[in-house]
């Protein structure tokens, strides 16, 4: 099955924009923000929250950062004017971390400030392994002046552990994720099961330290395990949330909703659509392989 993703990435790889959107189209929410708010409300209409976000990362000028931070800005507006009830996942990269940490630092304070007055949220994403440092200290600058903001944590880096313990003194607010990034195994575990166990003991911590997360898999495993722990700690229901892809397993996101539990969902939207695309295939090979038996068997 390895041999045969791998030939799926590869084959999506060179074939047009136009043919590869066949396989995109059901994993991001459109092109445009009206798109992603109709999206969101169909979503608001079954009882899914949603997170929603303006694809692009890793900019390479200041001036491309400002215009992806005016993509963002105009997304709380739309939030707010269509009572949505969803919130703003930000890539640091996308608003030039990597260029300039104090401009990358300005450029938040503004969304986040923003969101904040709204009584909204935004969701610091975490990117790969020489992004992690400067990634925490954004959020926790940010941690200082607001209460509406949130990190990633990644199950597979073996630092994640330590980075939780470090950032529950601070009152973090989570998504914790498997982690899609490719890196070096002194790094990160390779190992799937180690990835889960992690994953769990991360997650344990964060329920002993009575620490918001998002529970953010789509993997059964871990959902059952999630809700082994919920009910082993006794966590209440507004203490936690799922997250999901938009589009991946929806039979399993429709059975954590219908178990009772609040889920929120990743709508990913914009121009940038392409790259996103088939950098998650290239780095999620099992996906390719779902995304074509949906698309060729879709009763598969």
């Amino acid at each position: 099955m390895n041999i045969l993703n791998s030939a799926i990435v590869n084959f999506v790889k060179v074939l047009p924009k136009s043919v590869v959107y066949l396989f995109a189209k059901k994993y991001i929410a459109g092109i445009t923000l009206q798109d992603a708010v109709n999206a969101t409300k169909e979503l608001n209409a079954k009882g899914i929250m949603a997170t929603m976000d303006v694809l692009g990362e890793s900019i390479t000028s200041k001036e491309e950062a400002i215009a992806a931070q005016k993509e963002c800005l105009e997304t709380l507006d739309a939030i707010k004017d269509n009572n949505l009830d969803a919130n703003l996942s930000v890539k640091p990269t996308q608003m030039g971390l990597m260029l300039d940490e104090e401009f990358a630092y300005e450029i938040f304070d503004e969304i986040v400030g923003k969101a904040n007055e709204m009584n909204n949220f935004v969701r610091i994403d975490m990117e790969d392994t020489p992004t992690t440092d400067r990634t925490i200290r954004l959020y926790n600058r940010l941690k200082e002046k607001y209460k509406g903001v949130g990190i990633v944590v990644q199950a597979y880096l073996k630092r994640t552990m330590d980075d939780v313990i470090e950032l529950n003194k601070n009152g973090a607010h989570y998504r914790l994720c498997k982690g899609i990034y490719v890196e070096p195994a002194e790094l990160a575990y390779k190992d799937r099961q180690k990835v889960r166990d992690n994953f769990l003991d991360v997650l344990r911590r964060m329920f002993e330290d009575r620490k918001y997360v998002g529970i953010a898999t789509h993997d059964d495993y871990l959902v059952e395990g999630a809700y082994e722990l919920i009910k082993e700690m006794n966590m209440p229901k507004e203490s936690y949330e799922f997250q999901m892809l938009y589009g991946v397993k929806e039979n399993l996101r429709d059975k954590v909703l219908n178990d009772g539990h609040r889920i929120r969902i990743y709508v990913p939207y914009g121009e940038q659509w392409y790259a996103y695309s088939v950098r998650r295939l290239q780095e999620n090979p099992a996906l390719a392989w779902y995304i074509t038996k949906s698309i060729f068997l879709p009763n598969g």
